[in-house]
């Protein structure tokens, strides 16, 4: 695996950290572990901080190494173990740590959920596993001990990336410019009002058929597509691009995942019973006012 080379027309690639040097790095076991931690690797490798995937007391941890030769622990419930997947914990606990001091120990971050009655509730607990939190309480703690070798990069935190203006303003939905700017997404619109417009489940479960026919439908090519970005970033000899493949290819195997998940529900739309209205009841014509008293013939 190539280290990251200096390319002045990527400023994202030449910001972040090597990956680390061991004869693991080139094992499946770890690359499919490096991978489901990218979430927190590449936004800490992006301020210029070192990270490797290691066995904890009972699960794998995130080492980030420090300036001052410290380093932090970012690790899942240890004890008891998380019984979920790697990287995608209940929450999550940050430490930093000294191999030659033992009394440096200071807790970053903790929103792991606390056990027993007696427990008291911890502010970072709300976020779970949510790793922007994590994130942003490591840059702040790493801020105050000038041991932040690179600021974040705008892009590296997801908040203010998506608050960046956009560089030109986007055409309204419907006119021409957008069409030809987005034709697929247009297209998919078009489905959309179709599905909102149709009057029958039959119908309702025919567009259902674009959607999830398991060889040619929307979800499955959407899943090649994704497979296909996932080889282009690899051609790259950027480290980046190894990780941009594993989460492309993670967006193509979870696309893949929804439609085994949703294969019958175009049976269930077609099987559904329409609701059937109410009889009208005939209108009635009105009746005629009384005759007034004043109105009567008098003989």
């Amino acid at each position: 695996m190539a280290a990251d080379k200096p390319n002045p027309t990527d400023a994202h690639a030449t910001s972040l950290a090597p990956l680390p040097d061991h004869q693991d790095v080139q094992t499946r076991w770890w690359q499919d572990l490096w991978r489901r931690h990218t979430h927190i690797t590449t936004p800490l490798r992006a301020r210029g901080l070192p990270c490797d995937i290691e066995f904890g007391l009972s699960s794998y941890i995130v080492r980030v190494s420090l300036p001052d030769d410290s380093y932090l622990i970012i690790s899942p419930p240890q004890d008891p173990p998380s019984d979920r997947s790697p990287g995608d914990p209940e929450g999550w606990t940050a430490t930093r740590e000294d191999p030659d001091d033992e009394t440096l120990f200071e807790v970053v971050y903790d929103s792991v959920p606390s056990d027993g009655p007696c427990a008291s509730p911890r502010p970072e607990a709300r976020h779970g596993g949510s790793a922007e939190p994590l994130i942003e309480a490591i840059d702040h703690r790493l801020t105050q001990l000038s041991l932040l070798p690179t600021p974040a990069p705008p892009h590296a935190i997801p908040h203010l990336a998506s608050a960046q203006p956009t560089p030109r303003v986007q055409a309204a939905a419907g006119t021409p410019e957008h069409a030809a700017a987005y034709p697929y997404g247009d297209a998919l619109r078009n489905l959309t009002d179709r599905l909102n417009g149709t009057e029958s489940h039959a119908d309702a479960a025919a567009l259902l058929h674009q959607i999830l026919e398991p060889t040619d439908g929307l979800l499955a090519q959407l899943g090649e597509f994704f497979e296909a970005a996932g080889e282009k970033a690899k051609e790259t000899e950027e480290d980046d691009g190894f990780d941009l493949s594993y989460d492309l290819g993670d967006a193509a195997a979870e696309i893949r995942r929804l439609g085994e998940v949703l294969h019958v529900a175009e049976g269930r739309m077609r099987a559904l019973t329409p609701l059937t209205p109410p009889p009208r009841t005939p209108a009635r014509a009105p009746s005629l006012p009384p005759a007034s008293p004043t109105s009567r013939r008098i003989r």
